[in-house]
């Protein structure tokens, strides 16, 4: 099961380009959780403090105006989501349900420590690794935005953003 896990995490952008070794450190210190359909993962506004990857299932991204909840994604195995808490500590910017019976890996910045004090070169590159997700995310955002503004149509289709 963990050389199963080590794969899908080196398929990830957050994950691309991490030694094996360091992963099977890394899932050595990682919960593996279980949420059911229907259940929250995390609520918009809660404290943060990790990202899941999810390994089966799907969830929706949630976020809450007027007392509506909005999806602003549909995600499955393989995405990942609340890795912005590692990197702002701040509290969730939306919720995460699941859709499905879900099963994810929970990485926590106490394990990420952890992984800087084993090995900093591969703890940067996750670092840099995350910031370039981040920000590919933002830039479609901003063009999602954009093309609101001007009225071009297409401005509200999905693609691959997802929050956290």
């Amino acid at each position: 099961m963990e050389e199963t896990r080590i794969e899908l995490l080196q398929r990830m952008p957050v994950f691309g380009g991490i030694r094996a070794d360091v992963l099977d450190y890394l899932l050595g210190l990682c919960p593996i959780v279980v949420v059911r359909a229907g259940e929250f993962f995390f609520r918009e506004g809660a404290a943060a403090d990790s990202m899941f990857v999810l390994e089966a299932g799907k969830v929706a991204v949630l976020k809450t105006w007027q007392n509506e909840e909005y999806v602003l994604h549909a995600l499955g195995p393989g995405d990942c989501f609340g890795e912005m808490a590692l990197m702002d500590l701040m509290p969730r910017s939306a919720a995460v349900r699941a859709t499905a019976d879900c099963r994810a890996i929970l990485v926590s910045a106490g394990s990420l420590l952890k992984v800087y004090e084993r090995d900093l070169e591969q703890f940067a590159m996750i670092q840099m690794n995350m910031g370039r997700e981040v920000s590919r995310r933002l830039r479609e955002a901003d063009e999602r935005l954009f093309r609101a503004r001007m009225g071009i149509p297409g401005a509200d289709q999905q693609h691959s953003f997802h929050t956290g």
